[in-house]
């Protein structure tokens, strides 16, 4: 197992597939300037299925999240989809995306054996999502998420960061229509993981804001500490249920005691946590030849110092180099 000092067990593996994204949004990168990953610094399909099998056949990993930057722009995602579903035992798989490869790529995704998929949209107004992302793409996002349901990728999740000034006023309306389209929201603090470390603290739209907002227009009640288990997201019920709302508060109610992830960058290292500051290098190990017991160790290894917390109301603090299109969400 990968198991750490405080006794936390990671089950949960989170690999990002590519360092880059066909979406500029304000929270995550930079207009213009940002150094992607050279091609021959990523695992290739072969060593990313090997390493996801070693973690599933020999780690205890049960579930499989792709990530990138945007996954859906990895050439090969379709054959690694379906050679890691067919590992056993069988890990759950899914994806999060900006959705807008979704309309083409959901059918196949589905087939090759994806569960499952979480789709990122801050806003239901066009032009706001031109301002956030910096691309005018708002309808192939909705084109994307119509299609993810149509293929069965279910229950669709879709993620949203309220911004202040842009789209803060839109909790209520974003709830409202998940509700009527069948899709789960969960809103996400934004998290000090930008590449131009611009972020800060104060003006932030916390988890007490949008439950507020959300309380205008909605009853919610909530599910609890025993439904929600390892999950990040904290859920009410809407209204009764079925529907549910989560809302992820990374900055303002960590939920670090209950983490049970571990993360695999596009380029082969282990980070321990979103925020770490130090990673560990499996790829050097795979193109030396080492067997697959001394990946498992090394991997193993990493996740044992694994720390109790981010550190985010730490003062000292320190914002990882690797923004989060880098790290994989």
């Amino acid at each position: 197992m990968l198991i750490d000092t405080y006794g936390r067990v990671a089950t949960d593996l989170r690999v990002s597939l590519t360092d880059r994204c066909n979406l500029r949004c304000t929270y995550c990168m930079p207009e213009e300037g940002l150094q992607w990953l050279a091609k021959p610094d990523l695992l290739t399909d072969d060593e990313i299925v090997r390493l996801v099998g070693i973690a599933v056949t020999s780690l205890g990993i049960e579930e499989v999240r792709f990530t990138g930057g945007e996954p859906l722009l990895r050439p090969g995602l379709v054959g690694i989809v379906e050679r890691v579903a067919a590992l056993e035992p069988r890990p759950q798989t899914s994806l999060t995306t900006n959705g807008i490869g979704l309309r083409r790529t959901a059918a196949a995704l589905k087939e090759a054996g994806l569960d499952r998929v979480n789709v990122s949209l801050d806003t239901l107004r066009p032009d706001v999502f031109k301002t956030l992302t910096r691309r005018d793409r708002h309808q192939d996002v909705l084109d994307g998420l119509h299609a993810a349901r149509e293929a069965g990728l279910t229950p669709v999740k879709v993620n949203s960061v309220l911004m202040p000034g842009l789209n803060d006023d839109e909790a209520p309306d974003l709830l409202a229509w998940a509700v009527e389209h069948d899709y789960e929201l969960r809103f996400i603090e934004q998290m000090p993981l930008d590449a131009q470390h611009g972020w800060k603290r104060d003006g932030m739209i916390t988890a007490g804001d949008i439950l507020a907002s959300l309380r205008t227009r909605f009853e919610l009640t909530p599910e609890g500490e025993e439904a929600r288990g390892s999950a990040p997201a904290e859920r009410w019920l809407v209204d009764g249920g079925p529907h549910r709302v989560g809302v992820i508060a990374s900055v303002t109610r960590p939920f670090c005691a209950a983490c049970d992830r571990t993360r695999l960058t596009a380029d082969g290292q282990i980070r321990t946590c979103l925020f770490a500051t130090e990673e560990t290098d499996l790829r050097a190990a795979l193109r030396s030849g080492a067997p697959d017991e001394e990946i498992a160790r090394l991997w193993k290894h990493a996740m044992r110092g694994k720390k109790a917390g981010a550190g985010l109301d730490d003062p000292g603090f320190i914002q990882p180099d690797r923004p989060m299109s880098a790290i994989g969400g």
